[in-house]
């Protein structure tokens, strides 16, 4: 029985073994071969490649495809695209390598960033007006003459009506304890509000405040600041990433990747929608960063150093995160996590 029992084990792990290697991975003949190897382009710049033919095969054609572009390729199978009007940040050009009725599928990883550095703008306060300090603001938004704020922390989120010109919270919506809220936004009537780390939003009914459903986040990893453009509506989540989400089912379709002449950038939290541009806080930063939501570039940045001095100094004092955009008098007001003061700034450029 024990010399059976061992033929048995052996005949198993020989057919193992076959099977493995009969599933090895295909032997891959072809690469990409960017033109100096180069793999980082700027706006303007042309994108030149072109086929590596490890073996000398014969190949049929040769189909490139960028940004779900899809371009035949020229008669010596190579690829040329002038880069202007891609999504910056990091892309994959992928070639479909037809030859002996076979289709090779390769891929080659690639860096888009802008041409220009951002501009430095500042800042000029026109007005103060009270803020409550018990506010770890994560959100901020005009509905009317109305502001709109998420506060967060465990234990201590909420979301509030308030009179801006006052500080007085008209209304305050606690949220569950084990949620840490973050960024809202308001369209078509209702209020969108994201958490940090439990993959979930909430949604509210912009007249009564009243809870009404909740989503779920994808591919994004964490919920920080949400804006919209009247259509569509933006997330960041902490990455270089800002997500574009479908207004109605709120799954996120598309994103871009926020980038300057240097390199790719992160951290973006609160954001706005400002006259066809994102306003962003950046975490940490004392200032606020103008991205173009059509490619992800980062424009210019407002340096609002030396504001947070501005307010009273006390140890739960945190970072200037907080845009409100009233659009009907384009006045502009930001604040920060636990400041006493909501102010109104103008952009000096």
């Amino acid at each position: 029985m024990k010399i059976y029992n061992s033929l048995i084990i052996i005949i198993l792990g020989l057919t193992l073994f076959s099977c493995g290697s009969n599933q090895e991975k295909k032997k891959k003949y072809f690469s990409i071969l960017t033109e100096n190897n180069q793999t980082i382009f700027k706006l303007g710049e042309t994108l030149k490649a072109t086929i590596k033919n490890k073996e000398g095969i014969t190949i049929d054609s040769v189909t490139y495809i960028l940004n779900n572009k899809t371009t035949p390729s020229t008669v010596d199978y190579s690829f040329e695209e002038k880069i202007d009007d891609e999504k910056l940040g990091r892309n994959t050009l992928k070639a479909q390598v037809f030859y002996d009725g076979n289709v090779d599928t390769i891929t080659k990883k690639i860096t888009f960033l802008n041409n220009k550095s951002p501009k430095l703008y500042s800042y000029k306060i026109i007005a103060e007006f009270p803020h409550d300090k018990q506010a770890f603001t994560q959100g901020l938004e005009f509905s009317g003459d109305t502001i709109y704020e998420s506060t967060g922390k465990k234990g201590k989120s909420s979301l509030r009506k308030v009179n801006y010109k006052t500080g007085e919270v008209l209304t305050k919506i606690e949220v569950s304890k084990e949620y840490f809220a973050e960024g809202i936004t308001i369209l078509n009537n209702q209020i969108f509000q994201l958490t940090w780390l439990a993959k979930e939003g909430f949604i509210y009914d912009l007249s009564t405040m009243k809870k009404t459903g909740s989503f779920a986040y994808n591919k994004s990893k964490e919920g920080w600041g949400l804006c919209n453009d009247g259509e569509h509506i933006y997330k960041s989540d902490g990455t270089e990433k800002i997500w574009i989400l479908d207004a109605k089912t709120l799954a996120e379709k598309d994103y871009i990747e926020v980038t300057t002449n240097k390199g790719v950038k992160s951290k973006f939290n609160e954001l706005e929608w400002i006259d066809g541009k994102i306003y962003a806080n950046t975490w940490q930063k004392d200032g606020i960063a103008i991205i173009n939501p059509k490619n992800g570039a980062l424009e210019a940045v407002i340096n609002l150093s030396g504001l947070r001095k501005k307010v009273s100094q006390h140890q739960d004092l945190d970072v200037l995160n907080g845009i409100a955009y009233k659009k009907d008098t384009k006045q502009l007001f930001v604040t920060g996590k636990n400041w006493d003061k909501l102010f109104e700034i103008e952009v000096v450029k």
